[in-house]
């Protein structure tokens, strides 16, 4: 569920999901796409503290979250230590498994006898040292009492970030999870601005036979990029902002909006343009002629079968409109919030298509439908409007444009409901549920838009 908290971003760059699938509650997405750009972090809160949050500030004893068919309950335990440590025991447990074992006619046992099943259980433990007022030191440790895998963690944050899992946990395009046994990564990346440049700078390593999350049996064929091997990825790209019309008129004065960020009425564009570059050793770099195809890649490609290596090379682009209605201040119809990207992932493949739609035209013969797919971009839209108060409803999707079929529908759509914390200046409590991973999760978030 990345989409809620990065629409700025684009899906170039492979950050963190939101899942209830593991007591952690991330995962590792894998993009379609020849080229992924990097572990992009941002300002995010460990599952722990956002725990601890919850209990102290929010009156919520225990944090409920789904993820077909569980249904988890989730409490923090901290342990104080000092104003830069942060420590803090996490406890899950499974209330369907619960009700199931209790309700089961072929079992015998009693609502006490089923508490004492391990399988309900899972239990985390989370450390986080902060070393200078800008970089942290995280380790976790997490334990499942339904099986034997044991996943831990540990990287420190800045614009550096080192991580290492064991295992790792990914997500393809497919809702599909995978359980990496090793995976460890290095990213550097300049700092996020408005605008102007910036780069990333990846070094990412896989070890080990990568499996079904929970031995689900119909999960498809492994992903190419989650078989052992090492790769580096690079990329560079320029962002400008430009803002087409904002509202010069008075806000309400000693009346704090719900979120700073939203105060401004306003009509704006961005966009994005860049290139990037990834070279893979190992059995993670196997990708036939015909396998790079069938992913419509068109960029620069060099294949050394006999030393397990290729080299990638494209560009990329995206083009974003956001418009704002509302200061976010008064009790009702404060807020209507619209966003709206268009994503081009292979900067060769529009190209290529975009020549052959010229050459059609210029031939007075009538393009193909194909190539017009190819020069489409992916659609990406956000939609957010005020409830009551510091309440608002807001769903992200994309937008699935099928020429050969004339079908256009929504794709992967996460519907929200998000709780403004007026108190400290821009943050918010966002329950979602997204239908195709049939999850649910609530979260907090901390200057985000």
């Amino acid at each position: 569920m990345k989409k809620l908290r990065w629409a700025m971003e684009g899906d170039f760059w492979e950050l963190d999901m939101s899942t209830p699938k593991t007591i952690e509650a991330t995962a590792r997405p894998l993009s379609l796409n020849p080229l992924p750009l990097g572990l992009s972090r941002g300002t995010r809160l460990s599952r722990p503290k956002q725990i601890d949050f919850f209990q102290r500030f929010m009156a919520t004893p225990l944090v409920p979250s789904f993820s077909a068919p569980n249904f988890t309950l989730q409490r923090v335990l901290t342990i104080p230590f000092s104003n830069n440590w942060f420590t803090a025991l996490l406890g899950q447990f499974n209330l369907h498994k619960f009700v199931s074992a209790v309700k089961d006619p072929n079992s015998k046992s009693t609502w006490l006898q089923a508490l004492r099943d391990k399988s309900l259980y899972a239990f985390g433990f989370c450390s986080e040292f902060l070393l200078t007022p800008d970089d942290t030191l995280l380790v976790s440790f997490d334990s499942y009492g339904h099986n034997d895998t044991t996943r831990k963690k540990a990287f420190p944050y800045h614009d550096l970030t080192v991580e290492a899992v064991w295992p790792g946990l990914f997500a393809d395009k497919s809702s599909d999870y995978w359980d990496v046994p090793f995976s460890m990564a290095v990213d550097l990346a300049s700092l996020p601005s408005d605008s102007g440049p910036s780069y990333h700078f990846t070094m990412h390593h896989n070890a080990g036979s990568p499996h079904p999350f929970e031995g689900d049996e119909n999960t498809p064929a492994v992903p190419p990029s989650l078989h052992p091997g090492f790769s580096l990825k690079t990329a560079f790209s320029y962002k400008a902002n430009v803002d087409i019309w904002r509202s010069k008129s008075q806000k309400l004065k000693m009346v704090q909006p719900y979120d700073m960020f939203l105060l401004d009425p306003h009509v704006s564009a961005s966009g994005i343009i860049g290139a990037t570059m990834t070279a893979s050793v190992g059995e993670n770099a196997i990708r036939s002629q015909v396998e790079g195809d069938s992913e419509g890649f068109r960029g620069f490609h060099m294949h050394a079968p006999a030393i397990k290596s290729t080299l990638l090379a494209d560009s990329f682009a995206s083009l974003a409109i956001t418009a704002q209605h509302g200061t976010f201040q008064r009790l009702f119809s404060d807020l209507t919030r619209f966003h709206t990207r268009l994503d081009f992932p292979s900067g060769s493949k529009f190209l290529h298509g975009a020549t052959r739609l010229a050459q059609d035209f210029l031939n007075s013969q009538q393009p193909c439908l194909d190539t017009i797919q190819a020069v489409c971009p992916d659609v990406f839209v956000s939609v957010q409007q005020q409830i009551a108060g510091p309440f608002s409803f807001r769903v992200d999707s994309g937008v699935k444009i099928d020429l050969k079929n004339r079908d256009i529908r929504a794709n992967d759509s996460v519907f929200a409901i998000e709780y403004a914390l007026q108190v400290l200046g821009s943050a918010k409590a966002v329950a979602w549920y997204s239908p195709k991973q049939q999850e649910f999760m609530i979260e907090l978030r901390f200057f985000e838009t």
